[in-house]
């Protein structure tokens, strides 16, 4: 049996074919393939998320979940984990959880092979989901989406002289392009943003928002609550955030397409409103919050039981929290039953 063609091979033959395709079936297509043929974080990856960092940022989701759960009243509760990487955030999640007396079941919704291989290893007690859709659906949901919601497609809507349009990959030769589709957009575009100046591109979070819309459904019916920590903003807004990494390095979305792994930064003010039936805090700076929820106080504490560490262990709290790293680029938005309280890390 031959093996497949290329990505960047099929995806010219369907153009060719077919015509220009949305830039979101694109992505979708592509970190489709990246992600079921690949180990994409560390050293020998392509990037490295915040649990890979450090065990104080799993510890403190942790605590955050087991101080909500306490204060709700204890009640039977499953842990789910969207994309959750190799399972190092849902193991010291989990181990923070249990120390506070919070043991759940643990669901791992995972689409690639090659990552449920190592959850498994690190959470040999996780069921892993195909999808959110089978999660279970008799006691509260307590979510943790991190670094999820920013690898799912996302459209482009191009305001041209004609008007906003949809925007596609076509190809020239062998090159995969980006370009204005034909039929007008106007109506997917906010109101306020109709009459931005030609070139302006504005994002739709629509699978993001789909997903979201699902879990407030059950969340609302089941109480529990769901975390999302990624890098986004507050819209609705203007801008081109689809970017490619390959190698630690930023690299030409549209080139060695399935090769790079492809992201789009998040609209937290449109899942917020995906989600309209619960109650929100947030966003918030990940670095305000990894402070308010005390970071400061375990680093200090693991330091001192490993003093040969403290260096590390600094540069490692530093990268969670600092402005100038990941501290404001990341946000934290939750999402929650009305009914449960207000997760911890969020100023009033």
């Amino acid at each position: 049996m031959r093996n497949p063609p290329p990505v960047h091979d099929r995806l010219l033959a369907t153009i060719a074919a077919h015509g220009p395709i949305p830039l979101a079936d694109y992505m979708a297509q592509t970190n489709s393939h990246y992600y079921a043929t690949r180990d994409p974080l560390g050293a020998d990856g392509d990037f490295t998320t915040a649990p890979e960092i450090s065990q104080m940022f799993g510890e403190l989701v942790g605590l955050a979940i087991a101080d909500m759960w306490d204060r709700a009243g204890r009640p039977d509760a499953a842990y789910v984990e969207l994309g959750p990487g190799r399972g190092t955030l849902a193991r010291d999640a989990l181990g923070a959880m249990a120390a506070a007396g919070l043991n759940p079941s643990v669901h791992l919704v995972e689409t690639s092979p090659t990552l449920a291989a190592k959850q498994g290893a690190l959470v040999p007690q996780a069921t892993h989901h195909a999808s959110h859709n089978s999660l279970p659906s008799d006691r509260p949901l307590l979510i943790v989406a991190n670094e999820f919601f920013d690898a799912l497609p996302v459209r482009q809507l191009v305001r041209t002289d004609a008007g906003w349009r949809e925007m596609m990959v076509g190809c020239d030769g062998d090159v995969l392009v980006r370009m204005a589709g034909n039929a007008p957009r106007e109506a997917d575009v906010p109101r306020p943003l109709h009459h931005a100046p030609v070139g302006s591109i504005h994002e739709i979070n629509g699978d993001a928002q789909a997903i979201v819309a699902a879990l407030a459904t059950r969340i609302a019916a089941q109480g529990g609550a769901l975390l999302i920590i990624d890098y986004g903003y507050v819209g609705p807004a203007l801008g081109d955030t689809l970017q490619a990494v390959r190698g630690h390095g930023f690299a030409d979305p549209l080139a060695n397409a399935g090769e790079a792994d492809l992201t789009a930064h998040v609209d937290f003010s449109a899942l917020a409103a995906a989600a309209a039936q619960l109650s929100i805090a947030g966003p918030v700076g990940q670095g305000d919050w990894l402070t308010r929820l005390g970071i400061d106080a375990r680093a200090a504490a693991l330091a001192a039981r490993n003093p040969d560490r403290t260096a590390d262990l600094t540069a490692q709290r530093d990268r969670l929290v600092k402005a100038d790293a990941m501290g404001q680029l990341f946000r934290v938005l939750a999402l929650y039953h009305p009914e449960w309280p207000t997760p911890a890390g969020f100023a009033l």
